[in-house]
């Protein structure tokens, strides 16, 4: 992210442990860009699931050092818990009518090495391996 902020809200962020560039912009002010994805890790640290998925929650980006497949990672999707309205096949599959509103819960998305997506759930090998890393 990047923001114009005052000093006070850049000390927060790095009280947060956010990573920061700083910029100066004028007497009172900097242009702070920062990565809203850390870590007790050290950078490309290799990390257990467990450690990885509050970050995920977080919005990182994760991935495993023994996938095969080049550009793959993970993300979590917030849903639509209020709904949004289902497109002509959403409703064709579920028996409804295209507009009528559709509730989804959160969910893991994967970028597939093909560079298409799909939703994910993570492999009993996913869940016990030692090779996950976050994208920075």
């Amino acid at each position: 992210m990047k923001a114009i902020m005052n000093l006070e809200d850049v000390f927060k962020l790095l009280s947060e442990g956010k990573k920061i560039t700083i910029a100066p912009h004028g007497d009172t002010e900097a242009i702070v860009e920062w990565d809203n994805v850390y870590s007790s890790k050290e950078e490309n640290e290799a990390m257990k699931f467990e450690e990885v998925l509050p970050l995920i929650k977080q919005g990182a980006k994760a991935f495993r050092l023994g996938w095969n497949g080049k550009g793959m990672y993970v993300v979590m999707q917030k849903g639509y818990p209020d709904g949004i309205p289902c497109n002509k096949q959403t409703a064709e599959a579920w028996g409804l009518k295209e507009g009528d509103l559709f509730k989804v819960n959160p969910y893991l998305q994967i970028k597939n090495a093909n560079g298409s997506h799909s939703m994910w759930v993570p492999s009993i090998g996913d869940i016990f391996a030692n090779d996950w890393q976050i994208i920075r």
